[in-house]
């Protein structure tokens, strides 16, 4: 399950990381399954996000991780030890959650100061680091503020900066940004992943926000119900799909009725190679990313598997998401804003379908999404 991370070129040549490996991990609640055998290496300074909907069992896995909950089977190794029957408190671990959970009586230098204090590290190396750390995230101005004193954002990189601080084996980030707003959000993701490489900490981030999790993550763990659907790279996930859920549940796809014939897919009229080229024949359903959908031109009034009236426009910045109806489906098209610009809702326009590689499913295999 190990690949080369897409972020590799980019690390500290020492890392300061171990590797962590979660081997055929099993969690049951009151005989509903949570972990159904998870098994993951993440490699020593990589950043591992799990992405996938609520139930999936990604925070389950943390937890396990962390020692905050009691693994049904499987373990949790940290650079060769077997871990899985170690107290959370003697797991060397960083945690950052959802809730900044700052100690409202202390100063930022305080709070960051304050897991050292437990660790047993000298006042003065206690004072050092806090202050390093404070620095590291760009909060030295506000290190004598309490917490109510500072915004959301400020917040949370004070609880990043107190879980790096006891120079922790692995660092747990569980949710860290969903209690801020989006453009915080974006920074503060940036600011993770910026801090992350410089200190080279193993980490494993936990989110149900695909954004954040293929813009941060050297790879990413795609879950449901308990299990891995698929781990790589973040471009691989999203442009190679190993599974029709994969495909539905990062990034938007169109899914379009095209019958199988050797080896690709017939889908309005264009032949689309497979990504499962030993695919049987017969009917199945296309799923065709909006970024595969361009502009061919402009419509007529005639009815044409790929001719349509667009009717909606959704501004992106440079980009441009154009809903266009086909008359028995409607199809997203993902176009650069200057050529979207140029048809309005009400247009007559003709699309056509970039030959790259689709997934398919069979109604008999459909997954349930809900």
């Amino acid at each position: 399950m190990v690949s080369s991370s897409s972020g590799a070129s980019s690390r500290p040549s020492a890392r300061a990381g171990v590797e962590v490996r979660l081997e055929d991990l099993k969690r049951r609640y009151a005989g509903v399954t949570a972990l159904d055998g998870l098994s993951l290496t993440l490699a020593p300074g990589e950043l591992v996000a799990l992405l996938g909907p609520s139930g999936c069992g990604k925070t389950t896995a943390l937890r396990l991780v962390a020692g905050l909950e009691e693994t049904d089977g499987g373990r949790v190794v940290f650079g060769g030890e077997d871990v899985t029957n170690v107290p959370a408190n003697k797991r060397e671990i960083g945690m950052v959650f959802q809730a900044y959970s700052l100690f409202p009586h202390m100063t930022a230098m305080q709070n960051v100061a304050f897991g050292m204090q437990l660790h047993r590290v000298g006042v003065a190396e206690r004072r050092k680091r806090a202050s390093d750390m404070l620095e590291l995230v760009g909060l030295s101005p506000h290190a004598h503020k309490y917490a109510h004193q500072l915004s959301g954002g400020q917040q949370q990189r004070v609880a990043l900066a107190r879980a790096l601080a006891i120079k922790p084996k692995v660092l747990l980030l569980d949710e860290p940004l969903s209690a801020l707003d989006a453009k915080v959000r974006a920074r503060l993701r940036d600011e993770i992943r910026r801090v992350q490489l410089e200190v080279g900490t193993t980490t494993l981030f936990v989110t149900h926000d695909q954004e954040e999790a293929l813009a941060i993550a050297d790879r990413v763990g795609v879950m449901q119900s308990g299990r891995l659907e698929q781990l790589g790279p973040p471009m691989t996930v999203y442009s190679r799909p190993a599974t029709p859920f994969v495909a539905s549940f990062v990034g938007l796809t169109n899914r379009l009725n095209g019958v199988v014939r050797d080896g690709a897919v017939e889908v309005r009229g264009t032949r689309l190679p497979l990504v499962q080229t030993d695919a049987t024949n017969g009917p199945a359903v296309a799923l065709v990313r909006p970024e595969a959908v361009t502009l061919a031109g402009e419509g007529d009034s005639t009815p044409g598997p790929l001719n349509g009236t667009v009717i909606a426009t959704a501004f992106l910045g440079a980009t441009s998401r154009v809903t266009v109806d086909l008359g028995d489906v409607t199809v997203l098209a993902q176009l650069a804003t200057s050529d979207a610009a140029a048809h309005p809702a009400g247009t007559r326009v003709r699309l056509a379908l970039r030959p790259d590689p689709v997934l398919i499913e069979r109604d008999e295999a459909a997954p349930d999404h809900g």
